[in-house]
């Protein structure tokens, strides 16, 4: 008998499921709520050129994943050199380490603190290290964790770095640490041991979301429903079993199975007759949004990353994207750089609702500050893109409420939950498609594929080689 499948949301997750199901012989509507495909990971052209909400390379050591990919993209990718650089106290650090340029922006005197530093936690660790600050600083000491970590995950997730959950250290740094930082820089890493030291990423010619605009299309081929600006207002239970929709608009779909990446907790407190803990724990769970500040360059030869991360507290942006460093078809014959300045934020905070022209003059002033564009060079325009709930903040014990969440969700059948939003997971795209394959295959071939483990096994996906595309 063939299955009816909603899936709400159009992003990685959603996309990637409803792929698999389609190909597998589902009958599969998606509703997304906004006017376009991809999610976080879109692209969309901006002054003749093409750009991307903010960084989304691709790679994976899950060969499911990659196959994937392959199968939607075929060959036409490109292999990007990665080169990312730390800004901080008017210096950029190589990542991996280089030995020269470590001592020469931290000089003799800061390595002597940061080894001693270093040396005295050896000694004296932390013994249950529950937050971001403890497992940093047992990994590589307290000078280490205040240039290179403190400043830049404050500015992320607007709490202090002692309010971070340490899983959030756990995923994203996992077992690297100081000795085998310096003998990573001293002798190369020739075994490729860490997956943070991947120097080559796969990336679609003409943006990351070109990738799911191929999905799109081939689903629609297949006779499913895309339905864009179709936000939906909750799930509907019967019998504690999920058997459709209802939108926004008030009309109601019905189907099996329900796959939902919409925000974990707005989700789940739409649902009829939830236990007031479960509310609760929902309550405590909470989001970080994100503008994207665009600004268009009259050059050409700014510097030479993909991206880089800015640590330094005396600019407002964490993180700034350079996509001429990227793919050539991004801009063509244009004789212009396209730069994305990223700064974070909650809906309560008076950055989220400051206008364009504030924008685009912070961020002009700070890229000229910071020496990434001369003082004399033009800024010939300015584009702001807002988005809301984009970081699931992992602030300490941020589990023990998802727990609650999830025990409830469990109880309830032909409801699954997949995406960074929809289970609250800090995903890279490659986490969320993982989930959405997963997801598709439970419903088609009835075998429980653990979607909630995905992206909790503190090892961060970063390994293996590229993908070939000869």
């Amino acid at each position: 008998m063939t299955r009816s499948v909603i899936v709400i949301g159009a992003g990685p997750a959603g996309l990637s499921a409803a792929y698999q199901l389609v190909s597998g012989g589902a009958n599969v509507t998606v509703l997304e709520s906004g006017s376009h495909v991809g999610g976080l990971a879109r692209s969309f052209e901006l002054w003749g050129q093409i750009v991307d909400c903010g960084p989304h390379r691709f790679f994976s050591g899950d060969k499911i994943v990659n196959d994937f990919f392959r199968e939607v993209v075929k060959d036409d990718f490109v292999h990007v050199n990665r080169l990312t650089r730390i800004y901080y106290n008017n210096r950029f650090f190589y990542y991996p380490l280089k030995v020269g340029n470590v001592l020469g922006n931290i000089g003799p005197i800061g390595i002597t603190q940061i080894l001693g530093s270093y040396a005295l936690t050896w000694l004296s660790p932390i013994a249950t290290p529950r937050t971001f600050e403890d497992w940093v600083v047992n990994k590589f000491g307290r000078k280490l964790y205040t240039i290179f970590f403190k400043n830049y995950s404050e500015k992320l997730w607007g709490i202090p770095c002692s309010k971070i959950d340490a899983d959030w250290a756990a995923q994203r740094i996992k077992k690297f640490s100081l000795l085998e930082a310096v003998r990573a820089a001293l002798f190369g890493d020739k075994g490729k041991k860490h997956k943070t030291l991947v120097d080559q990423f796969a990336y679609p010619k003409k943006g990351t979301g070109s990738m799911y605009f191929k999905i799109k299309n081939y689903i629609e081929q297949q006779g499913a429903t895309v339905l864009l600006n179709t936000p939906v207002k909750k799930v509907i239970l019967q019998n504690n079993k999920a058997v459709g929709v209802e939108l926004v608009s008030g009309e109601k779909l019905f189907a099996d199975e329900i796959i939902s990446t919409m925000p974990l907790t707005l989700m789940v407190k739409g649902l009829d007759d939830v236990p007031e803990q479960v509310i609760q724990a929902c309550d405590q769970l909470y989001y970080r949004n994100t503008i994207l500040v665009y600004i268009e360059v009259d050059a050409v030869d700014l510097f030479p990353d993909n991206w880089i991360y800015v640590h330094s507290p005396e600019v407002e942006h964490g993180r700034i994207t350079n996509f001429r460093n990227w793919s050539p078809e991004l801009y063509g014959d244009k004789k212009t750089t396209i730069l994305c300045l990223e700064y974070w934020c909650f809906d309560k905070d008076a950055l989220w609702s400051k206008d364009e022209a504030y924008f685009g003059k912070l961020a002009a002033e700070e890229v000229k500050r910071i020496k990434l564009v001369k003082p004399e060079t033009a800024i010939l325009n300015t584009a702001v893109v807002k988005l809301q709930r984009c970081y699931p903040v992992y602030e300490t014990g941020y589990m023990n409420h998802i727990e609650t969440i999830k025990t409830y969700l469990d109880r309830i059948e032909h409801l699954r939950v997949i995406g960074r939003y929809g289970s609250f997971k800090y995903n890279n795209q490659d986490h969320s498609i993982l989930m959405g394959l997963l997801a598709a295959k439970e419903i088609l071939e009835g075998s429980r594929q653990h979607l909630w483990s995905i992206n909790t096994d503190s090892e961060y996906q970063e390994k293996g080689e590229a993908l070939n595309n000869d």
